[in-house]
């Protein structure tokens, strides 16, 4: 038996029909964001209910944690030259913790670059260098395909729905 193509008419066969269409878009689109804004709602509802039902077991882990840590920092020569107890449901310890902080101002943290860059110490500086494609693009289709990147053109399909002209068939939510 021989293969056989079978072409499909496009759905659409008219202008109206294309308006009908739009008009159904923006009627889905709204009831969509009804749905979306109830979903929102008991989101932001289960997460306050689920707020209030841990708070008391946050706090008291809080608390607990504090009361560890003031216990242990009292006792820390109980610890003898071991940094960490071992105990029955955990450990406590003490890690060595470093961290650098590093001024915010344009002033001084240009100086600070300065400094690393007279003693070379390259690898302290954070340097990320990308392209720009919305500037290279301004630039036009020479020079771009010239430096190597891709210049590409198309008619790309869109639409818009006018949903302020679209009447709500069922009650907001």
């Amino acid at each position: 038996m021989a293969r056989k193509r079978i072409t499909e008419a496009p759905a659409i066969k008219s202008w109206e029909e294309v308006d009908a269409t739009l008009r159904e878009i923006a009627e889905a689109e709204l009831e969509l964001g009804d749905i979306e804004a109830e979903m929102n709602r008991q989101i932001i509802g289960a997460k306050k209910v689920a707020e209030q039902a841990s708070k008391p077991h946050a706090d008291r882990i809080a608390k607990l944690e504090k009361d560890i840590k003031e216990f242990v920092e009292e006792h820390r020569t109980d610890l003898g030259k071991a940094k960490s107890k071992a105990l029955n449901y955990g450990e406590v310890s003490f890690r060595l913790s470093t961290s650098v902080t590093v001024p915010t101002a344009k002033e001084k943290l240009e100086k600070i670059i300065r400094s690393l860059k007279a003693r070379n110490m390259n690898d302290c500086i954070a340097v990320k260098e990308t392209v720009n494609k919305e500037n290279l693009k301004k630039y036009g289709k020479d020079t771009v395909n010239a430096i190597g990147a891709t210049y590409k053109q198309k008619d790309v399909f869109g639409y818009e729905v006018f949903k302020d002209k679209v009447e709500r068939t069922s009650s907001a939510v």
